[in-house]
């Protein structure tokens, strides 16, 4: 045999010895994996090829001065009422408007304190030969209270969810007078998914704030439950958590450290009932919170839920404000009693009111307004019971947002830093066409505070919109950071008005972003909310609709929920 033909059979054999072996690694590369080790490797690798496309900036971060100045009012921290407009307008020469809480002052079965109000209106009555009306606002309650306390605008009444609020507002100041006690019957609840309840019947015996609270401080348990400074239903919560560790003394260290175990094991606190719902949907919970009315309205939830009665009762009671004329307390009056009439609750029973009129609650009736507000800053300081959080703030500043947006973001993220616990470690990006980091992650003490400050007020917009460019970014930073606080929760914020342009596709992060976990809370300027929520349900965060007049009270809530 010729030397060249042997050669070649040679160079045949090593090539087919040579395929081989490498089909016999890439094929059994996988055996003894767990399939979250395999997912967990695909995903750093193509975290890493993602990376390496992105051109990665470096700001020069600077110090400014930390100043009560950079604080705003109250009042300036809320936006413009016309933000909420009227969903009943009266007309009379004596009109009372009364904020009410949203499950009463929407559309369809949620719409019931607005047709009762319509119809109230269309009777006409008079007083002295005075036709007399009412206006109906739909405001969450925790909105309503801060509007109210801090005087930026006060109706003549409000209709909250439960007498939690109206406590509050006497607790700061506020002359509030009880009108009526109850407007329209209903519950605060707890769902759990079906199989779990019977679990919980299997193992306690019953299903009560009791042991639901043991279930979930114990790791048993999946809970979520929402914002308590924004939701009635988050308070109402709250408030039983600490009741169940501590009956005589909400606020004793008992409590507080039984809060706090709690807390340990709840795995969400919502931004809003979405985001609760979303999540268990994804299979996230196991358990959330929700009114009746609501449960009762929704035939998947009945369908996958077991309802189970918490709390203070949410009776919608309704509250005059203020010293008001003799005239519009008997408006107030006659309209408390229109809504009592057999027709109206009729109407109410029909949208899913008045369905637990036997409930009674455990909680004493004499909960005292400064104690719930001392319940929230509890909250507050021990929701994350020594787990500190690890985010960055990614800012859009692309060419759309020159002008009034982007000085909206300075002051709302300028304004925010209160509301974020200094034992937090924080970062800035911006992005256009190009990511810079700002700020690099670091313990959110008055110096990095300083920092944070500066980057943001250097921030300046121009170019296109690298969106998810940014959020690849911000997780590199966040994954490196985590190596030295391994216990953190960490979180990402993207601010931003529109729809990435340029860049990396959604398709092309979404499966790095489920591998990691990380939350990716959007909140929009005028923006594509559809796309936002997108990128938000990935890991079900929350997706804010804002713009230039709203964005610092939501960020406020945001962070008072999640930082």
């Amino acid at each position: 045999m010729k030397k060249g033909a042997k050669i070649a059979i040679f160079a045949g054999i090593a090539v087919v010895v040579f395929l081989g072996v490498f089909l016999g690694i890439t094929l059994t590369k996988d055996i003894g994996k767990s399939e979250e080790q395999i997912t967990t490797e695909k995903a750093e690798k193509q975290f890493s090829t993602l990376l390496q496309d992105i051109k990665v900036e470096q700001g020069k971060a600077r110090k400014a001065a930390i100043s009560d100045t950079d604080i705003l009012s109250d009042e300036d921290e809320l936006p413009s009422i016309d933000t909420y407009p009227l969903s009943v307008e009266g007309t009379g020469a004596v009109n009372v408007e009364i904020f009410s809480s949203p499950e009463k002052a929407g559309t369809g079965t949620d719409g019931w304190l607005n047709e009762v109000a319509e119809n109230f209106n269309r009777e006409a009555l008079t007083i002295d030969g005075k036709i007399i009306s009412v206006s109906i606002r739909s405001v969450s309650s925790g909105l309503a209270l801060d509007y109210i306390r801090s005087g930026k605008y006060v109706p003549e009444a409000i209709s909250p969810s439960n007498e939690f609020w109206g406590s509050m507002l006497e607790a700061g100041g506020v002359k509030t007078e009880l009108i009526e006690k109850k407007l329209a019957g209903n519950v605060a609840g707890v769902l759990l998914s079906k199989s779990k309840y019977q679990e919980m019947i299997d193992k306690y015996g019953s299903v009560n704030m009791k042991s639901i609270t043991e279930a979930t401080a114990s790791g048993g348990l999946l809970m979520g439950y929402t914002n308590p400074f924004v939701s009635s239903t988050g308070l109402n919560f709250l408030i039983n958590t600490l009741y169940t560790y501590d009956a005589d003394n909400l606020l004793s260290q008992t409590a507080v450290n039984g809060f706090k175990t709690f807390q340990e094991n709840v795995p969400l606190v919502s931004f809003n009932t979405l985001q609760m719902r979303n999540a268990a949907e994804s299979g996230s919970l196991e358990a959330m919170v929700m009114e009746y009315q609501l449960y009762v309205n929704d035939a998947a939830l009945q369908g996958n839920y077991q309802f189970t009665p918490f709390g203070v009762r949410h009776d919608n009671p309704l509250y005059a404000l203020g010293t008001l004329s003799k005239d519009k307390m008997e408006v107030l009056k006659k309209f408390a009693a229109f809504c009592l009439s057999e027709e109206s609750q009729r109407l109410a029973t029909g949208c899913g009111f008045n369905q637990n009129e036997k409930y009674v609650s455990e909680l004493p009736s004499d909960i005292k307004g400064n104690t719930l507000l001392q319940a929230q800053k509890l909250y507050k300081e021990n929701k994350n019971s020594g787990r500190p959080i690890v985010a960055v703030f990614v800012a859009d500043t692309s060419g759309s947002m020159i002008g009034e947006p982007i000085n909206a973001l300075r002051t709302s993220l300028i304004n925010s830093m209160q509301y974020i616990n200094k034992e937090n470690h924080i970062g800035l990006i911006s992005y256009s066409n190009k990511v810079t980091i700002q700020l690099p992650i670091a313990q959110f003490d008055l110096n990095q505070q300083a920092y944070f400050k500066g980057a943001v007020q250097d921030l300046a917009a121009n170019g296109q919109t690298a969106t998810n460019d940014a959020i690849v970014v911000a997780l590199d930073m966040i994954n490196k950071y985590m190596e030295q606080v391994p216990n953190a929760k960490p979180m990402i914020f993207l601010l931003s008005d529109g729809e990435q342009n340029v860049g990396h596709s959604l398709n092309e992060i979404e499966e790095v972003l489920k591998a990691y976990e990380v939350p990716v809370y959007t909140i929009g300027y005028n923006a594509n909310i559809d796309a936002l929520k997108k990128i938000s349900a990935i890991n079900e965060a929350a997706t804010i609709s804002a713009d230039s007049d709203n964005i610092v009270y939501h960020l406020k809530n945001l962070f008072n929920s999640e930082m």
